[in-house]
C-alpha cells in the first residue's frame, strides 16, 4: 500500500445473523442470510473511509448450517487473495453459532499473516439497535490495520478482539454472547480503534503444518462428538465408532465419563478410532492420566480445547496422516 492510498480489504459474506431480516423488528424472529453482502455493505456507509472494500458471496446461510464445502471455499479463496499483493486484509462475516469452528479451521489452513477478521451479530440486521453495523466497522478497520497481521484469524463481536483458537460462544443470546475463557481477550476495538492486550503463541497460519489442500472434502475423515452425561451407556460409542475415525469426548470434569463409556472408547481405540477426551464444562483443562489412564487406553486428551475445537483439530490431523503416537503433539501445540 502506497502512501496516502487505502487498504484494499475483501469482504466475503457467508450470511447469518449479521445479514438476518425481521418482518417485524420488534419481535425476535428473523430470517438469517437474507441481504447478500453488497446490501450489508450498503447499510454502513462509513466503511468507506476505512478501506477500499471488495466483496464476494460464498454463501448466504444460518452458520448452523455451514459445512465442509463451505470451509474448503473459504479456506482455498482466502489463501488466494493473501497471494495477491494489493489485498491487504480480508473480512467474514459469518452466523455465530459456529464461527467459533469456522475460525479455528482456517486458523489452522491459511498460510499468510495478512490480518483475516471474522466477525458476525447477535441481532438481525433490520433489529432494533442491531450490532451487526458496529461489528463489521470495527471488523473492517481491524482488517486494515496493520499491527492486526501476524495473529492469525481474529474473531470481532461487541467491541472485543478474540484469537480464533480462545474464542467461544457462551451464551444464547444476547449481546456478550461471546468470551475466551481460559486465555482471555486479544484485545479491544471501538470505533475502528484496536488495543492489543496480547499474542496468540500456538502454532496458527503460517507455522500450521495442517492442510486439506491434497483431499477433496468427500475424503475429509468423519469425526463425531458425543456428549457425557449421567448413567450413560456404551452403545451409543460403540455405534459411532463402527462409522467414524474419529471420537471427541465432550466429558464430565476433567473429560471423564461412566465406566462403560470409557471402557467402549478404549475398544474403539484399540479397534484403531482416534479418541479424544475434551470438557463439557466450557473452561479449564484437560489433563493426561488424572482420572483416566489415557496412556493405557490409548486415548488423546484436548488439553484447553474445547470439543467442537477438538474435533477440527482432530480431523485436520488425521487427514494429514497423524497416527496415536503423534495426535497427543498435536493437541499440545495448536
Amino acid at each position: 500500500m502506497r502512501d496516502g492510498q487505502q487498504s484494499v480489504v475483501v469482504v466475503l459474506a457467508t450470511g447469518g445473523t449479521i445479514a438476518g431480516v425481521q418482518v417485524d423488528p420488534t419481535t425476535a424472529n428473523y430470517t438469517a442470510g437474507s441481504f447478500s453482502g453488497d446490501q450489508l455493505i450498503a447499510t454502513v456507509p462509513q466503511l468507506a473511509r476505512l478501506a477500499e472494500l471488495r466483496v464476494e458471496q460464498i454463501d448466504n446461510i444460518g452458520s448452523q448450517n455451514i459445512k465442509h464445502e463451505t470451509w474448503q471455499v473459504l479456506a482455498t479463496r482466502i489463501n488466494a487473495l493473501f497471494r495477491d499483493p494489493a489485498v491487504n486484509g480480508v473480512v467474514v462475516t459469518h452466523g455465530t453459532d459456529t464461527l467459533e469452528e469456522t475460525a479455528y479451521f482456517l486458523s489452522l489452513v491459511v498460510r499468510h499473516d495478512k490480518p483475516l477478521v471474522l466477525v458476525g451479530a447477535m441481532r438481525a440486521a433490520t433489529a432494533l439497535s442491531s450490532d451487526g453495523a458496529a461489528n463489521l466497522y470495527n471488523a473492517v478497520a481491524l482488517a486494515a490495520n496493520p499491527t492486526a497481521a501476524g495473529r492469525g484469524p481474529l474473531v470481532v463481536m461487541n467491541e472485543d478482539i478474540h484469537y480464533a483458537r480462545e474464542v467461544q460462544k457462551t451464551a444464547a443470546d444476547g449481546m456478550n454472547a461471546f468470551s475466551s475463557p481460559n486465555r482471555g481477550r486479544a484485545g479491544m476495538i471501538g470505533n475502528g480503534r484496536a488495543v492489543f492486550f496480547s499474542r496468540q503463541e500456538t502454532c496458527h497460519t503460517t507455522r500450521s503444518k495442517l492442510t486439506l489442500e491434497h483431499l477433496d472434502v468427500g475424503q475429509w475423515p468423519r469425526v463425531d462428538i458425543l456428549y457425557a452425561y449421567a448413567s450413560m451407556e456404551g452403545e451409543l460409542v460403540d455405534y459411532v465408532a463402527s462409522r467414524a475415525k474419529g471420537i471427541v469426548l465432550a466429558g464430565v470434569g476433567n473429560g471423564n465419563a461412566s465406566v462403560t463409556t470409557i471402557n467402549a472408547l478404549t475398544r474403539a481405540a484399540a479397534r484403531g478410532v482416534a479418541v479424544v477426551r475434551a470438557s463439557r464444562t466450557g473452561s479449564g483443562l484437560v489433563s493426561r492420566n488424572v482420572e483416566v489412564d489415557d496412556s493405557a487406553n490409548g486415548f488423546t486428551v484436548a488439553g484447553d480445547l474445547s470439543p467442537q475445537k477438538a474435533r477440527v483439530l482432530l480431523m485436520l490431523a488425521l487427514a494429514c496422516g497423524h497416527q496415536r503416537a503423534t495426535l497427543q503433539a498435536c493437541f499440545d501445540h495448536y
